[in-house]
């Protein structure tokens, strides 16, 4: 791997391949948060502040180009009606308590020895096919606008963005809402969204408990591990998994009071900045930036005018490239049953059904606890 360089090596720099590397963290996040936006009631401009600030403070604290990203778990459930806003901020909530605890106490290795490779992948699985359903459903409210954000990704594939697909179509959904309702005036975004006590309450339910149990999956393996892995593959940096697991507990326990939505960091989010280009924290200077400016603009009219039956075609594209993730399953067969079994139940059921099945796969001396390096 060569000489690892620490955190104060490190630095922000701009030039173009920031400009173009902060693409690649956005592929995820504009369109979740827009699909968000539409079916729940996060507000969208506090949403962007979030990610706005927070781009810009892990870049600098860092000095690389970390991702800053939607917890997708969290994100599909809200998104297809099985979380309300309220479990949605409560689920954040705990997340950041527990991320935090987590990375403050060095204790991520023993969490994720319980869970495992196959079953970080049935998560994913189960969460594009949460995505997929309900993209579907949107799409059938136009097949015909629903077709032309199909053919939008493929030529972007085509042209060799195959993985910018969700985000041409999300860019193109703007630029019609745009000429729809026209150019919003900019407006502030007002206070943030509050919750109080008795609604934070109500919001103890199994449903929260799911989200909760499937994301954490989620977060150790793709947000914390393999990010740190991809850190030290990409640009020979020390990032240590506590590292980050405890930086995505702050990241929550401030934004997600302010309005913002639960955040982590992601290794698809940091392979598409340097896939982009990025090389150090500018790049997340550039977005948090970009986020920002946006903030005042992102009006509910604009929302409003979004075609809808696009934002199906929108989730479909980033379901199918979670799902895809079973394929590089150590255990196909139980990644693939997991997420078969949360679509038929729930992705809390199918998280714990799939903890007891790989533990017995490993048992029985089907596994090694080498997978997650491949995350």
């Amino acid at each position: 791997m060569g000489i690892v360089r620490r955190l104060d090596e490190r630095g922000v720099a701009f030039g173009s391949g920031a400009l173009t590397g902060a693409i690649g963290d956005s592929i995820t996040v504009i369109p979740l948060v827009v699909a968000l936006a539409l079916l729940t009631d996060v507000s969208l401009p506090h949403a962007l502040v979030g990610f706005g600030v927070f781009q810009i403070v892990w870049g600098v604290r860092y000095g690389l180009p970390v991702s800053v990203e939607p917890m997708k778990a969290l994100a599909a459930l809200a998104i297809a009606g099985a979380l309300t806003y309220a479990e949605l901020v409560l689920a954040g909530l705990v997340l950041g308590v527990l991320l935090l605890a987590i990375g403050l106490t060095g204790t991520l290795a023993r969490v994720e020895r319980w869970i495992g490779e196959p079953v970080i992948r049935g998560v994913q699985f189960a969460v594009g096919l949460v995505l997929l359903e309900t993209g579907g459903e949107l799409a059938l409210g136009d097949p015909i606008l629903a077709a032309a954000g199909v053919a939008i990704a493929a030529t972007a594939a085509l042209a060799g963005h195959g993985k910018a697909s969700a985000l041409a179509v999300a860019v193109v959904g703007i630029l019609i809402a745009l000429v729809t309702a026209g150019i919003p005036a900019p407006q502030w975004p007002g206070e943030p969204p509050v919750l109080s006590l008795q609604a934070l309450s109500g919001a103890v339910t199994r449903s929260t408990a799911d989200g909760i149990a499937a994301q954490l999956a989620m977060t150790i393996g793709n947000a914390a591990l393999a990010t740190s892995l991809l850190f030290a593959d990409l640009f020979d940096a020390e990032v240590t998994p506590d590292e980050l697991s405890a930086s995505m507990g702050t990241t929550n326990l401030i934004a997600v009071p302010l309005g913002g939505i639960p955040m982590c960091h992601g290794c698809d989010g940091v392979a598409g900045k340097h896939a982009f280009g990025a090389r150090t924290g500018g790049a997340n200077v550039v977005l948090g930036v970009g986020y920002l400016v946006a903030v005042p603009f992102a009006t509910p009219a604009l929302l409003d005018a979004f075609p809808v039956a696009m934002l199906g075609a929108l989730l479909a594209i980033v379901a199918v490239s979670l799902a895809r993730n079973a394929v590089d399953s150590e255990n196909v067969a139980l990644s693939v049953a997991i997420g078969l079994v949360a679509l038929a139940t729930n992705l809390g059921v199918a998280f714990l059904l799939g903890i007891v099945a790989h533990l017995a796969w490993e048992r029985v001396g089907g596994g090694g606890d080498e997978g997650a390096d491949h995350l």
